[in-house]
């Protein structure tokens, strides 16, 4: 079995650290707190530029909160479309529902439409979309190449009986990805357990800021404290830990 590690990179200094640690593609992200939004155009150009031996996917996602858009939002995410293509991005990353919880196939279609070629991975909005199987067959005709999910569970360790279950009707026709809580310690189980050759995971440490001169009393969050004197960036100690436990496991 030949293994792919995909690393959620929160921008080109984790992109190029996922690299060092021999991930086989980044999905590029901004706003991971909110679960990963669009990353700027220079995010995009400079992961490009730095990733030599890694593929880059970029996730288009206008904003956190649901997956139901408003037409305005969908012309958003066509033009980050191109603009990721224009970055040289290997992939892009997206999916749309519509409020019932069911596949938004038209706009799925325009958005398949704006790809035109490049790789498309549908994300976690499967997680929340209210018939999994119905979705996969969607999913599948709409022409993804993989599907990210944790089975529709908090972790992709807990949604295990659901991505075997996904796994074996894709019957090979589309890759299911287990993502989110994904790590070291449990990605051999996750593997054997369903069958999936693709995961997803942040593998990130925190790394203490540079700034000498600290003022505690301000928040860049305003009411909603945030650690702003260190950041989470990709380990690449983590990423080969990873690879390691696949491979012995």
């Amino acid at each position: 079995m030949t293994y792919i590690i995909e690393n959620c990179a929160n921008g080109a200094e984790s992109a190029r650290r996922a690299q060092e640690g021999g991930a086989d593609r980044v999905e590029l992200c901004a706003g991971i707190p909110e679960g990963g939004t669009t990353p700027s155009a220079g995010e995009m150009r400079l992961a490009r530029r730095l990733l030599t031996t890694t593929r880059l996917n970029v996730i288009i996602r206008p904003r956190g909160g649901d997956f139901c858009y408003t037409d305005d939002e969908l012309s958003v995410m066509a033009y980050d479309i191109g603009v990721a293509r224009q970055a040289g991005a290997d992939g892009v990353v997206f999916g749309a529902l519509r409020p019932d919880g069911s596949i938004h196939l038209e706009a799925m279609r325009q958005l398949m439409e704006a790809a035109g070629g490049m790789s498309v991975t549908f994300h976690r909005a499967f997680d929340v979309c209210r018939d999994p199987f119905e979705a996969l067959e969607q999913i599948v005709a709409l022409g993804c190449d993989r599907i990210l999910t944790s089975g529709q569970e908090p972790t992709a360790e807990e949604g295990i009986p659901l991505l075997a279950q996904l796994n074996r009707r894709a019957a090979g026709r589309i890759a299911i990805m287990p993502g989110c809580g994904v790590n070291a310690g449990n990605i051999a189980r996750i593997a054997h357990a369903t069958g999936c050759h693709e995961f997803h995971f942040s593998g990130r440490s925190s790394v203490e800021s540079e700034m000498e001169y600290r003022n505690p009393r301000v928040s860049m969050g305003g009411t909603v404290r945030i650690e702003e004197y260190s950041r989470d960036l990709t380990d690449p100690n983590k990423i080969r830990a990873a690879r390691k436990a696949l491979i012995e496991g």
